[in-house]
């Protein structure tokens, strides 16, 4: 089984809360990494999501402490509607 990870940035422009947080983060952009797996068919090889990771803190947030940390996309998705409801 081939996997693969797609890594993009989301922007927040508010502060945020995703389930497991421990308190809300702050505005700013940050790196999402999201793992696939592949489904071999007779035809086509179609990816199947198995996992999201968020990197902690924001991109532009010097500090030497960096946490990848797992989180539903559909969670992400929704804080993100919220966030661009609010702007």
């Amino acid at each position: 089984m081939t996997t693969r990870t797609t890594p993009s940035v989301v922007r927040f422009n508010s502060a945020f809360v995703l389930p497991g947080f421990d308190a809300p983060q702050p505005p700013g952009e940050y790196r999402v990494d999201l793992d696939e797996e592949s489904l071999e068919g007779p035809s086509r090889t179609a990816w199947r999501r198995v996992a999201t990771f968020i990197h902690l803190p924001a991109i532009s947030t010097k500090g030497s402490t960096q946490q990848m940390v797992p989180i539903e996309a559909a969670s992400l998705e929704a804080a993100l509607v919220e966030d661009r409801r609010q702007s």
